[in-house]
């Protein structure tokens, strides 16, 4: 069966990650399109609240589809392949932090310390009357003043509306933990602004169209490329 109708199949059937992951390893490797299609905003939003910019956040993307294919043999199972695919991401994010010298950030996310200071958005007042689109901008422009322990799980808990466990997974934290943080998060967005949101909280962060197509392009631009070498 050629690739195209597989992955013509797999969406009209809605094949699991776990069914795609096995087929790619069984060789049908242009199958690994559809992981990065459904991965590639949640992977985006939390790249960026890590590392606070646009042009990492997809190379960070890109680095954890080239290493979580190369290592797709080794995904056991234990955790949803999202969560693993996910911490795989975080990992790289990371890693950029640590390039960058941002140690005080770092050390509060390893040692799950929740004293991180708090930074005070200055945004304009919630109670204004805003379109959703600004509303949507003001959202983000909030989260991202979050320090990066707080902002990672508002956004991979109530942007990319990651269940407790699958978050507490990806980011290697016990689900009370995860709680006790998103709590916490909430309580430095204004509540006002919060609940005007409402709804658009999933429309905050977007990755699609021609930037989603991207990274799937260049992902498999390095697959090829590693392959002939």
């Amino acid at each position: 069966m050629a690739a195209t109708t597989l992955l013509e199949q797999a969406k009209l059937e809605g094949w699991s990650d776990e069914e795609v992951v096995k087929r790619v390893l069984a060789g049908d490797t242009a199958l690994y399109e559809i992981i990065m299609r459904r991965y590639n905003q949640r992977l985006y939003r939390v790249a960026r609240a890590i590392l606070h910019n646009d042009v990492e956040a997809e190379d960070v993307m890109q680095d954890a589809y080239v290493r979580a294919y190369q290592h797709l043999d080794q995904y056991s199972g234990r955790s949803p392949f999202g969560a693993w695919l996910t911490r795989i991401a975080v990992n790289e994010a990371l890693a950029r932090l640590r390039s960058r010298g941002r140690l005080q950030e770092l050390e509060a996310m390893f040692n799950g310390s929740d004293d991180a200071p708090i930074l005070v958005s200055k945004m304009k007042s919630p109670e204004q009357q805003v379109s959703n689109r600004e509303m949507n901008q003001l959202l983000e422009e909030a989260i991202l003043a979050l320090p990066v322990t707080y902002r990672t799980i508002i956004m991979m808990r109530d942007v990319e509306e990651m269940t407790t466990a699958d978050t507490a997974a990806a980011l290697e934290l016990t689900e009370e933990n995860v709680k006790v943080r998103l709590h916490r998060a909430r309580a430095m967005l204004r509540k006002d602004l919060f609940q005007r949101a409402g709804a658009a909280r999933s429309q905050a962060f977007p990755f699609m169209g021609s930037r989603c197509d991207h990274v799937v392009q260049m992902v498999f631009k390095r697959l090829n490329s590693e392959a002939i070498r």
